[in-house]
């Protein structure tokens, strides 16, 4: 009988704290091919993607412009809003 090694779980890291937890336990904040930057309720959007560990990591990576550096792209204020708003009502939801 051969045994195989456990798989072990990808690892993330909040951009704005530093937290590292398994994927599913982060909000994620994604980068379309086409440029849009959105909300990922389901993790597997494709495109780049940034992780942040709560509502409040969010904002606090939206104010020092770590989610701009994370998706590589210049965020406006509009969208930030919109972004914010999808997390709240996410997270309000209790689904994160």
């Amino acid at each position: 009988m051969v045994q195989t090694a456990p798989t072990k779980k990808k690892q993330r890291t909040c951009i704005a704290c530093g937290a590292t937890d398994a994927k599913g336990a982060f909000i994620r904040i994604v980068r379309s091919p086409s440029g849009v930057v959105s909300y990922d309720a389901t993790g597997r959007a494709p495109g780049r993607g940034a992780y942040v560990c709560s509502p409040d990591c969010f904002a606090l990576a939206r104010k020092t412009g770590k989610l701009d550096r994370a998706l590589r792209t210049k965020l406006g204020e509009q969208d930030l809003e919109r972004i914010a708003g999808e997390v709240s009502r996410d997270t309000s939801l209790g689904r994160r």
